[in-house]
């Protein structure tokens, strides 16, 4: 959604004038945001689906809003299809059930489609892994996605990734991906929605943190697949906490918005692991989402960012540039060919550990837990101009650029 939605004041400068399909906020179950509209041109076209409601869907097992949804966007769309002339069909939504709407689209209309893998869709990540780790409802959607995904993937004329490891994976399972337009493009910065939380502070409240503590913060999903991370950042703190000089005794760590489960139903998967090595008092986990602006404030008035990162080379946090624009201390702990991990070192914009080497890791979080525990630390700003690329002009650009070699082929 934040892909589309900051790219829509800079499409038309690259000669594509979007229309916005999506579903009418009255059957979301997420934590609403009416400010994210104050970034939205008022010019842009926008059109809303209908959904089944999840109050009933979920007596039947079914809460996810692209299945909800699915059959409402194939009647809404096929007939503004019919009705107006559309050059390309964008799919930039990590509900990916609906792309295979691309492929009846493009049979019935002749226009070609391209999708957006913000995440990857069918995944063998957690096959491996044993069943406590692995998602709610994993046995169904690993096969709704290794059953959906080809159906996309057969008539698909461009593919937009964040992660060149995505695109990858999908050259080998696809031959049709190996013949058609390919960028990897990370998600733009927002700028402007710093802009909005400076004119909205009055309403952004953060009352989780507590002017006397050194208030350490991560918002974002948490899981099994960051035990590594969180492993890694809570052992080098109990190392700086034992040494009793005080300094570390005002350190609380937040984490917040952990959870995709209704809100009340999350189970932290981040603090008990604090909790089992003695740190429950200096760790607090919600597992209830807050609202984008939320998060952004949040950022804004913590000392210190903490991210956690997969072990996975092709993880990429979509939460890196909000937490690279609030201007605070960063400590990231990453596989290093993470992209994330890249866009930080070059931007200089904070500490990256290591997360498959633990001796550097180790000094590398001790350096940073330190400089937080100094009040004289000063913080090293980003390279604004490496930054620069990031934007949402110039990745905008791109991705037009993507949809221009698509509509020539």
């Amino acid at each position: 959604m934040h892909r589309v939605r900051l790219s829509l004041p800079h499409y038309e400068e690259n000669g594509w004038q979007p229309t916005v399909v999506c579903v009418d906020p009255l059957y979301y179950d997420v934590v609403e945001d009416p400010l994210l509209l104050e970034s939205i041109p008022s010019n842009v076209k926008v059109h809303y689906v209908k959904a089944l409601q999840k109050k009933w869907t979920s007596k039947f097992g079914l809460g996810s809003l692209a299945l909800r949804s699915f059959l409402f966007y194939e009647k809404y769309v096929t007939r503004l299809l019919r009705k107006e002339h559309f050059d390309l069909i964008f799919f930039s939504t990590t509900e990916f059930p609906v792309c295979v709407l691309g492929a009846y689209w493009t049979k019935k209309f002749n226009i070609p489609y391209v999708i957006d893998m913000q995440d990857p869709w069918h995944s063998e990540y957690y096959q491996n892994k044993p069943k406590a780790q692995r998602p709610p409802k994993y046995w169904f959607s690993y096969r709704l996605n290794k059953y959906l995904e080809p159906i996309a993937m057969r008539k698909v004329s461009g593919i937009m990734s964040v992660s060149a490891d995505y695109i990858e994976v999908l050259t080998q399972r696809y031959n049709k991906v190996k013949k058609i337009p390919t960028a990897v493009i990370t998600f733009p910065a927002a700028i402007k929605d710093f802009e909005i939380v400076d004119a909205n502070k009055a309403y952004l409240a953060t009352p989780l943190l507590n002017n006397n503590t050194i208030n350490l913060v991560y918002i974002g999903r948490g899981g099994h697949d960051l035990k590594q991370a969180a492993t890694l950042l809570f052992e080098n703190f109990r190392l700086q906490l034992s040494k009793g000089d005080g300094l570390f005794e005002k350190f609380k760590f937040y984490f917040i918005g952990t959870s995709y489960a209704p809100k009340g139903m999350g189970i932290a998967t981040i603090k008990p692991i604090a909790d089992s090595m003695g740190l429950a008092n200096h760790v607090y986990e919600q597992t209830d989402r807050i609202s984008y602006f939320e998060t952004l404030a949040y950022l804004s008035n913590a000392d210190g960012l903490v991210i956690l990162g997969s072990d996975d080379p092709g993880y990429t946090a979509s939460k890196i540039y909000p937490y690279i624009l609030s201007k605070k201390p960063i400590l990231a702990i990453f596989n290093l060919k993470s992209s994330a991990a890249e866009i930080i070192r070059d931007c200089n914009a904070g500490s990256v550990a290591d997360i498959q080497n633990k001796v550097q890791a180790g000094k590398i979080i001790q350096d940073f837990l330190n400089n937080m525990a100094n009040p004289n630390f000063v913080y090293e700003q980003m390279n604004i101009e490496n930054f620069s690329i990031y934007s949402a002009e110039a990745l905008t650009k791109k991705q037009c650029d993507l949809f221009n070699q698509v509509v020539q082929c």
